[in-house]
C-alpha cells in the first residue's frame, strides 16, 4: 500500500474528498457517538438508515424534489 501510495501521492488527497466527506456528515448526524443499537444486524439496520437519509438529501441537492419525484415514479 506504500508503494502505491508513493507512486501516486495526490490519490489520497482524492480519497478523503470523494469519501470521506460522506462519512464524515454521517458522523455528524450521529452526534459523533457509538451507534445507539447492539448487535451486528442492529448496528447494520441503523446505518442503512444513516446512508439512505444521506443519498436522499445528496439527491434532493442535486436534482430537487420534483426531479427527485419524476424519478422515483418513473
Amino acid at each position: 500500500m506504500q508503494a502505491r501510495l508513493d507512486r501516486m501521492p495526490s490519490a489520497m488527497r482524492v480519497r478523503r474528498r470523494t469519501v470521506e466527506q460522506g462519512f464524515g456528515t454521517l458522523k455528524d448526524w450521529m452526534g459523533r457517538s457509538h451507534f445507539k443499537t447492539r448487535t451486528l444486524k442492529n448496528v447494520r439496520t441503523e446505518m442503512s438508515l444513516h446512508i439512505l437519509a444521506y443519498n436522499i438529501k445528496r439527491a434532493i441537492a442535486l436534482v430537487g424534489v420534483p426531479g427527485l419525484m419524476a424519478a422515483m415514479q418513473a
